[in-house]
């Protein structure tokens, strides 16, 4: 008996091929990107596992220097004086990540695997500057490294070299420099440091992941959003398919199949069916994985300095995370049909009218529910707060529209239906109500996708015109210019004079700032910073304060995250300042403060300034570029005009939207893909409704033109209701998920040319999901519509 109704069972699909492939189809599409986003955070984890591993860096005690420089000296005084440190040094050659170590000093849980040791055979040509570890994916033709014997460490994060601290010293071209130093926490030490010197406790809560935290909870979400969307065309394609094999199931329990193993036997089938859509799933998310991870590890980069690989690893964790996924979506998208298996009674009616009186019924409490959560949504606003209190209050808004949305057409369509005139109007109307519990699920996955194209578009396009204006502020002076060395600087300053309207000096160093980690910087008092600095909030004489050293500048992510406002005070190296301005400092994930440049070199006299902004008539720009570049032979990347910074910056912020981009539009596909599911499910179904309307004169052709305007307006009535939700959810990734995440808010803009072009796409979406449907109406041999009226209705 269990045999043969499994065979019973399977043979609706084999009369229903496209259905199954449909069903499949949306089960795969929807694990797969949610497998290719949870990949792409995978490996970028990993990444920052690895990253906070190398050197200990997530568990090690560093000593900094308040002033930023540290030296030889300085370390040598330190082990006499009995602290068990060990110096490191860190920078850039081109790609490469230099770190210098001291391995004999260096503490145990710092240590590299392979890392050579006392009495290690390789460790005299490591001392010697012989020998370097690297990642993997450095080249062993790297110029920089050239001469040197290449050990690759697959635990160094992407593009690193591990080297002796001299072999760096030469290779960054920084003689005697120390950037910190590592505390050995097995070994007992003093109380006090030396002055200039401030202990940074290990902070693995506070590292690159943290920062990125945001981020990843952004895919997250879209990928959540579009695994609910896919999920949309199997529950439609599953629900349709337990409605026609209703008269199935009906006579396998005349038969004597008892209701639980019935409803076994569906559950075992569905199951099959999410294992292979699961592993079809797996390989797509994979697919797209690959696909993105470049511009993930661009933008990671770009905005954190993170180094995330471009290349993807099958990983255990998220291949199992998406077969879970599967199951989990195909028993959300069976379970209300699994159910009815179970209760329904031997002679359960088998009728399509049933279905959608059944389904109107239901109706009314989808709306009370969604409506609840549309008010829970206002009360997480109100009384919320936190990154996840916004992702709450976006799934509820969002939740809470696609549970209203049927209501909102049923209601529409009814009142079009009451001023409808002529029999075919007033018919074309009650059809579409007719079939309204048939592609709601698809049209709610519709209203999802063009809410987050509408929102997600409304948010990336207020960023990319807030930033481009905040870009032409920041960037005011025409050339930005880099010194080698201390001396180099002198000398460029004097060749320079006359030559130019000013050389302004950029002074920095690191510093914690309200107990968070972040930089300081020393300002001009010049018309640069006066005409063109993007200020959010100040005082009177807000420059003329800075300028005397009486008060500091702060960005808005320290405003925000401190609490700080105009006239609090700012605790800094030398004597607390009173905030008198806050300023825009958008990609910014670091705080960042600003001081008079007088008052920077009082409290920083080590610190030597490198960095200039030259101002001078563009006109001349190209020229001094070349002059300079002949006269004292700097590197490529010594000299950056205007110009290039403002397009590099752009290529980065292009980057960083590029995922939730084609995440946007694959989301939009999938609902286009679940609109043509549940229209050729329905298909078949709709010859009872069509047969009658035929036979009093209506062609198929001209039935077949109404079936696709239906759609097309049922798509634009959706694409209505996205417009204002999708608005909605922009102003709340702008002013709540944003600000948690990101520490700074930006202004909304409204695009209604976008609106067009997505309402457009809309009505486009809805058209091409009924071409088939209709075209196979067309094609429909007469005499299935004559063989309707054969049967007992």
């Amino acid at each position: 008996m269990t045999r043969t109704a499994l065979v019973t069972l399977w043979s609706h699909w084999a009369r229903h091929p496209l259905q199954l492939a449909m069903l499949v189809l949306g089960l795969a599409l929807a694990t797969g990107l949610w497998t290719g986003v949870q990949a792409i955070n995978a490996e970028a984890r990993v990444a920052y596992d690895r990253a906070a591993a190398v050197l200990g860096q997530d568990r090690l005690d560093r000593i900094n220097p308040t002033d930023g420089t540290l030296t030889l000296s300085a370390f040598a005084n330190l082990r006499r004086g009995g602290w068990p440190v060990s110096p490191i040094l860190e920078g850039q050659v081109g790609a490469l990540r230099v770190l210098g170590v001291e391995p004999l000093t260096l503490p145990r849980e710092a240590a590299l695997p392979g890392l050579p040791g006392a009495g290690s055979a390789d460790l005299g040509d490591f001392l010697a500057g012989k020998l370097v570890f690297v990642a993997p994916d450095v080249p062993q033709t790297e110029p920089a490294l050239a001469g040197l014997t290449l050990i690759a460490a697959p635990d160094l994060p992407p593009m690193t070299v591990l080297a002796d601290i001299g072999l760096a010293e030469r290779l960054l071209t920084r003689p005697g420099e120390i950037t910190a130093l590592l505390l050995d926490p097995g070994r007992p030490h003093p109380d006090t440091l030396p002055p200039g010197l401030l202990l940074q406790p290990a902070s693995p809560d506070q590292g690159v992941a943290r920062l990125t935290d945001s981020f990843h909870l952004n895919l997250t979400a879209f990928g959540f959003l579009a695994f609910a969307v896919g999920i949309f065309i199997t529950h439609a394609a599953v629900g349709l398919a337990f409605e026609q094999r209703r008269p199935m199931l009906r006579t396998l329990r005349a038969v004597g199949v008892p209701a639980r193993a019935l409803g076994c036997l569906v559950l075992v089938e569905m199951l099959g069916f999410a294992l292979i859509a699961g592993l079809a799933g797996v390989g797509l998310g994979s697919l797209m994985a690959a696909a993105l991870l470049p511009d993930v590890a661009a933008t990671l980069g770009g905005l954190y300095g993170a180094a995330v690989p471009g290349t993807l690893h099958l990983r255990l964790g998220w291949v199992l995370a998406g077969l879970g996924m599967a199951t989990f979506g195909t028993m959300v998208a069976a379970g209300q049909g699994l159910w009815q298996v179970w209760r329904m009674p031997p002679l359960a009616s088998a009728g399509f009218r049933a279905w959608g009186v059944a389904s109107g019924r239901a109706r009314g409490w989808q709306a009370g529910l969604g409506l609840a959560l549309l008010a829970g949504a206002g009360l997480i606003l109100a009384f919320g707060g936190g990154l996840w209190a916004g992702f709450a209050m976006l799934a509820a808004l969002l939740l809470g529209a696609a549970l209203t949305l049927p209501a909102l057409l049923a209601a529409g369509l009814a009142a079009a239906s009451w001023a409808a005139k002529g029999p075919v109007a007033v018919w074309f109307w009650a059809d579409a109500r007719q079939q309204l519990p048939g592609l709601s699920l698809a049209l709610m996955a519709l209203l999802l996708a063009l809410a987050a194209n509408i929102g997600v578009g409304t948010m990336v396009a207020s960023f990319r015109s807030t930033f481009t204006g905040w870009l032409d502020q920041r960037l005011a002076s025409e050339l930005y210019l880099t010194a080698a060395s201390p001396d180099q600087a002198t000398a460029l300053q004097d060749y320079l004079a006359g030559k130019v309207d000013a050389v302004l000096p950029i002074l920095s160093t690191p510093q914690t700032l309200i107990e968070q980690p972040g930089e300081l910087y020393g300002v001009a008092d010049h018309a640069t910073y006066r005409e063109n600095w993007p200020l959010l909030a100040s005082s009177p004489r807000v420059w003329d304060q800075v300028a005397a050293g009486k008060g500091v500048l702060i960005n808005e992510q320290l405003a925000r995250r401190a609490d700080l406002a105009l006239g609090a005070t700012l605790p800094l190296p030398g004597g607390d300042l009173p905030v008198v301005g806050i300023y825009s400092d958008y990609g910014n994930p670091f705080p960042q403060a600003m001081i008079g440049l007088d008052s920077f070199r009082s409290r920083f006299p080590k610190i030597e300034g490198l960095r200039f902004a030259l101002r001078l008539p563009p006109s001349q720009v190209a020229a001094l570029d070349a002059k300079l570049r002949a006269q004292f032979d700097l590197e490529d990347t010594a000299l950056v005009d205007q110009a290039g910074i403002k397009a590099f910056s752009l290529r980065v912020f292009e980057r960083t939207f590029a995922v939730t981009a084609a995440l946007n539009t694959l989301t939009l596909a999938v609902a286009g893909l679940a609109m043509l599911a549940s229209l050729l499910t329905l298909a078949a179904l709709r010859l009872p409704q069509l047969a009658p309307v035929w036979a009093l004169g209506l062609t198929q052709r001209q039935l077949a033109g109404l079936d696709l305007g239906r759609t097309v307006v049922l798509a634009l009535m959706t694409a209505l209701v996205a417009l204002p939700l999708g608005l909605a959810l922009a102003w709340v990734l702008l002013a709540v998920v944003n600000v948690e995440a990101f520490g700074w808010r930006l202004p909304m803009r409204l695009f209604p040319r976008d609106w067009l072009a997505l309402v457009a796409l809309a009505a486009a979406a809805g058209g091409g999901a009924a071409v088939l449907p209709a075209w196979h109406l067309t094609r429909r041999p007469p005499a299935d519509l004559l063989r309707v009226f054969a049967n007992a209705r």
